[in-house]
């Protein structure tokens, strides 16, 4: 069986809804902190995939999180041999660092459904669909990467370099999923930064966040059959 690595930054981000279209592609779910002291021996290189998740830290807080910089590296090691990477929010904006982008503090906070600008036949799926985001951070389309997808304060929600690297900005995968509960109440500041109220983002997860989910397997499924 095919094995599949996630690495959390935090406990309350994980693979979510994006499990079972995983699973049904044939791999084998494997987990590790980035915390964990196992984590800087690990060889990334060697899962058939590689999923790398969301987090409240900033790819370019290195002094802070001095770990970041073998982790990019190592990342870009696997990106080289064109291995199968998915990263989700803080997860592509590591993608987009180790392939020599920038990756920056963005205009204001976005947090809350809204639908994207689709700009590539690999997101069809999510066409017309409210997906979540919830993000400060942006970064420069890397060299070679194909635009997927836009929102009206973020130009880069999303890019694929090749069939086998996929990075999106946003989270389709949360749309039935009760940590999302926790992030609304530890993160406060984000909330408000947003202009949204812990309310309102409560009441669209219960509305929004089925037909997301729904979304979002369906455009992973699609990426998972596509790998080389």
């Amino acid at each position: 069986m095919k094995r599949a690595l996630i690495v959390r930054h935090v406990p309350v981000e994980g693979l979510a809804g994006y499990r079972e279209p995983v699973e049904e592609a044939g791999y084998q779910l494997e987990r590790i902190e980035a915390s964990d002291p196992a984590f800087a021996t690990l060889d990334l290189a060697a899962p058939d995939l590689l999923i790398l998740m969301g987090g409240p830290m900033s790819v370019y807080e290195q002094d802070a999180h001095p770990w970041l910089v073998p982790y990019v590296a190592a990342i870009a090691r696997r990106l080289e041999a064109d291995r199968p990477t998915l990263g989700v929010c803080l997860g592509a904006q590591l993608i987009a660092a180790a392939l020599g982008s920038r990756v920056y503090r963005g205009p204001r906070k976005e947090v809350g459904y809204s639908v994207l600008t689709i700009l590539h036949p690999a997101l069809d799926a999510l066409a017309g669909v409210p997906v979540l985001h919830w993000h400060g951070d942006t970064f420069d389309l890397p060299a070679g990467g194909e635009r997927l997808a836009s929102s009206a304060l973020y130009a880069e929600q999303g890019f694929r370099r090749g069939p086998n690297v996929l990075a999106l900005q946003f989270h389709a995968e949360m749309g039935e999923d009760e940590r999302f509960a926790t992030w609304v109440s530890g993160w406060p500041h984000d909330v408000a930064a947003a202009g949204t109220t812990a309310e309102q983002l409560l009441a669209d997860h219960v509305r929004f966040g089925p037909p997301s989910l729904v979304a979002g397997r369906a455009m992973m499924a699609q990426w998972l059959a596509g790998l080389g």
